[in-house]
């Protein structure tokens, strides 16, 4: 699945589970960490979990597994998906790290088709 399918699929799967915010960063030019990071939203950490639980299944059943997970008893969970990367928080969380001001200069990428209205 190429990077631009796996985007599509996480935020896809983020909307349809109710994640508010959801944004999407390309950093390719930035760092070789990944391509792009979602960030999404929940609101509370049963949420959260839930969020990242179907992301996982619904990767899984297209045959992408996560290289790593970090933060699943914590208000920010990570999914890591080698060229992107999941960013899932409660909102006092997002607040506090505020990833979209760390990492400024990425691109924000327009991800509206991917979000039903």
């Amino acid at each position: 699945m190429d990077r631009k399918e796996l985007l599509k699929n996480i935020v896809e799967t983020l909307d349809k589970k109710k994640a508010t915010d959801i944004k999407s960063l390309e950093i390719t030019d930035l760092t070789v960490v990944a391509d792009y990071f979602v960030i999404a939203t929940g609101t509370s950490g049963t949420h959260l979990r839930s969020l990242a639980d179907e992301v996982e299944d619904r990767l899984s059943q297209l045959g992408v597994e996560p290289g790593h997970i970090e933060g699943k008893a914590t208000g920010w969970i990570l999914l890591d998906y080698g060229t992107v990367i999941v960013h899932l928080f409660t909102a006092d969380q997002r607040e506090h790290f505020n990833l979209e001001h760390l990492w400024a200069d990425a691109t924000d990428m327009d991800i509206s088709e991917y979000i039903s209205e």
